[in-house]
């Protein structure tokens, strides 16, 4: 049988250390044979795994487990027993996701609830709406299309009549998060990534359709900003606050509300063309509005979240004035250049600006020493394998190999296709205090499983989601795959894809695509030829974090000008309304000005790397409106104004829940239109701000307040069945304790 077996190598069997990212592995004393070519073993650092082929299937040693898998129903034939092996344990491990019920602490006081479906993970058994919907869009839809279908099924709802009567629509459900849910997380719109796979069975494609029609709509509604032209919300995926926004975000979520994400946004655009193609089939007169909109948005995206400087997409911007924030994030990046959102040139720069360190590539960066590892210093396979697509879109033969690379090597490392692992060492976990990690990490977690999947179909041997045969093997993979052999192959259910390769290849050639293929669907044989593409080098040697992130400011009024102090002892950098100001140490001083004035501090590293934003500290000559309203007020002079609610919600903690209070405020100003916009209040530790509405007054103008009944999640029978917090089994809830209207005239 197989035999993959993982030891570790006292350090004084070992030569040198070694690291394997561009296919040139190291001899470490006598412990194991040389194979530089990963066909029979790994060695990373002090670890090494090992493989054999027998007849019979597989048995795997991996971490001290031994593990035996038979042969699979999908499989490859390849000159390396390690890389075969390893498709056959994800196929294993898919198998083990599969059951009949699903259970999660705060749904149903725990008990099972009935689900032909794929759990998340060894360690999560429940069905997540983000989780399902990657895992569908990278391998699910191919390898267990209908149990993938029932899953997205469970997270489409209806409303509760009791909340809602006249409403029919159904909707995607926003799994509980950050703050109470949906509208502070908003990603719910990637259910339609992998639902757009699945559009065969018509009772399901016309339960996307009215979903998305009724999703798109209402979000457009309640969580657009037309200002910006972008969609508010957390960034996809990087949800546990702290790991990835500011520190003092852990405590106050209604900055990430009034965000914009990257992720988030580039997968409504992605919803939005999707959309507008099956409008078109379905000869929607909404065809022409969706393509507008996807048209709008693109260029939203391209325009605001890109930092010439950095040659990056950045992962999030603030909604409050905040200043253009050194934060970058590989799923961002990745679905930006696979959806086609970013421009050639930028793409092209942004994968190659993207850092990444020998184990492979981060999550997010840089990273937060005050943060413990999860998604900060953590790589995840899901995400290394959307990065792998972006890498195959451009043609990138060395990225392409080294996102390969990570997603096989911490496959065979664990032993399992684990939810992630420290960033530097590929470990499952690393000690470092109280900063261990990763915090949480799951063994046969579904999208870790499902881009294993990916890396083997598509990645390798190039089987698009058009099944269209279009591999981009690198040629330094060449000695892996191929070896002596001429042809590799892969058999999936009614479909075989042969892979022949070249007779020659030229001094020059780094990357070997089709030269021409004969393909009867049921198999499907690839000549491929050598070709020279400009490839870029990865950028190994970028500094791995980010400075602390400065203490607010302190400010006070001082005649005609405000002074501005800084706990820092080194020099931090003063951003007003999100526009540097200067430079200083210890206290500097702005003019004084009735409008809105908010100060941030931001510190930068000797290498230049800049801290993420002090909590913003808001001044300004305003008006308090006391009560929970109506409200009345006059305009003392012309302009645009801000509207914030002191409030409190208690409903549930910071970190979950689904009854984030969403308001909407209607100013009816005398003999003026009536505007109207949306107030979030998260969940809250004490008295806080919500988001803020702007709307526009004449001097002595008198003008009305009122708040309009909104949405969220706990509106959704699905929350019927919720048992950890409020807004579930015992009614919707959405409402919070405001105690007064602010008002401030903007600049």
């Amino acid at each position: 049988m197989p035999l993959l077996q993982i030891q570790r190598m006292p350090e004084s069997d070992i030569v040198r250390r070694c690291v394997i990212a561009v296919g040139v592995l190291c001899v470490a004393g006598n412990a194991v044979a040389r194979d530089d070519l990963w066909q029979r073993q790994i060695i990373f650092g002090d670890r090494v795994a090992t493989a054999s082929i027998s007849g019979s299937g597989y048995r795997l040693t991996a971490a001290g487990v031994v593990r035996k898998i038979p042969r699979q129903a999908a499989s490859t034939k390849t000159a390396s027993p390690l890389f075969d092996a390893l498709f056959a344990l994800a196929q294993q491990e898919l198998a083990q996701a599969r059951v009949r019920q699903i259970t999660d602490g705060a749904f149903n006081n725990g008990k099972p609830l009935p689900c032909d479906c794929l759990e998340t993970g060894k360690k999560w058994k429940y069905v997540w709406t983000r989780d399902l919907a990657y895992a569908t869009d990278l391998a699910l839809f191919r390898f267990d299309p209908r149990r993938a279908r029932n899953g997205l099924e469970f997270k489409l709802s209806g409303a509760r009549a009791a909340a809602l009567p006249d409403d029919h629509a159904t909707y995607v459900v926003q799994d509980t998060g950050s703050g109470g849910s949906w509208p502070v997380s908003t990603d719910r719109i990637v259910w339609f990534l992998g639902a757009g796979h699945l559009l065969d069975d018509k009772r399901f494609a016309d339960k996307v359709y009215n979903a998305l029609t009724a999703t798109l709509a209402q979000d457009r509604r309640y969580v657009f900003d037309a200002g910006l032209g972008l969609y508010r919300g957390e960034t996809s995926f990087l949800d546990w606050r702290e790991q990835s926004y500011p520190a003092w975000t852990a405590r106050d979520v209604a900055f990430i509300a009034e965000s914009f994400a990257l992720s988030t946004n580039v997968l409504y655009y992605q919803a939005l063309r999707q959309a507008e193609e099956i409008a078109e089939t379905r000869h929607d007169p909404l065809t022409s509005q969706y393509r507008q909109q996807a048209d709008a948005l693109k260029s939203a995206i391209d325009a605001h979240f890109w930092r010439e400087d950095r040659g990056l997409y950045m992962s999030y911007i603030g909604g409050a004035g905040l200043p253009q924030i050194e934060a970058y994030d590989l799923l961002g990046t990745s679905l930006a250049i696979v959806s086609g959102v970013a421009p050639p040139a930028r793409a092209r720069r942004a994968l190659a600006s993207y850092p990444t360190w020998d184990a492979g590539s981060p999550v997010i960066w840089p990273e937060h020493r005050d943060a413990p590892i999860y998604h900060n210093r953590a790589i995840w396979p899901f995400v290394s394998a959307y990065a792998l697509r972006a890498a195959r879109a451009l043609d990138e033969p060395t990225r392409i190999a080294h996102e390969l690379r990570s997603i096989m090597r911490g496959a065979a490392m664990a032993g399992s296709n684990m939810e992630d692992f420290e960033f530097t060492t590929q470990a499952v976990h690393v000690e470092d205090g109280e900063r261990s990690g990763p915090v949480v990490n799951s063994p046969r977690q579904l999208w870790s499983v499902a881009a294993y999947l990916d890396m083997v179909v598509e990645g390798v041997f190039g089987l698009t989601d058009h099944d269209n045969p279009q591999p981009k093997i690198p040629r330094e993979l060449v000695p892996m795959l191929f070896g002596e052999r001429d042809e590799i192959q892969l058999s999936l259910r009614g479909r075989h894809i042969t892979l022949v390769k070249p007779r020659h290849l030229a001094d020059g050639d780094n990357l070997l695509i089709s030269a021409n293929t004969s393909d009867t669907h049921a198999h499907a044989r690839v000549q491929l030829r050598g070709v020279h593409v400009e490839a870029s080098a990865l950028p190994l040697d970028r500094p791995q974090f980010a400075p602390a992130t400065p203490s607010a400011a302190r400010v006070e009024r001082d005649g005609t000008k405000w002074r501005i102090h800084a706990d820092s002892v080194t020099e931090v950098r003063l951003d007003v309304n999100g526009k540097p100001a200067n430079s200083f140490r210890g206290e500097t001083a702005v003019p004084y000005r009735p409008e809105l004035q908010c100060f941030t501090l931001v510190a930068r590293a000797a290498d230049g790397i800049e801290s993420l934003p002090s909590k913003p500290v808001c001044v300004g000559d305003t008006t308090t409106l006391a009560g929970e309203g109506p409200y009345q007020w006059t305009a003392p002079t012309s302009g645009r104004y801000q509207a914030r609610l002191n409030y409190r919600n208690s409903h549930g903690p910071i970190n979950t829940g689904v009854s984030a209070a969403m308001k909407t405020l209607l100013v009816q100003c005398v003999g003026a239109e009536q505007q109207r916009g949306n107030l979030v209040m998260p969940h809250s530790d004490g008295m806080q701000q919500s988001t803020a509405v702007t709307f526009a007054a004449d001097a002595g103008q008198r003008c009305d307040f009122s708040l309009e009944e909104g949405f969220n999640m706990s509106f959704l029978q699905h929350y019927a069945f919720y048992t950890g917090g409020q807004g579930g089994a015992t009614g919707a809830v959405n409402s919070a304790d405001a105690s007064e209207l602010q008002l401030v005239l903007l600049q």
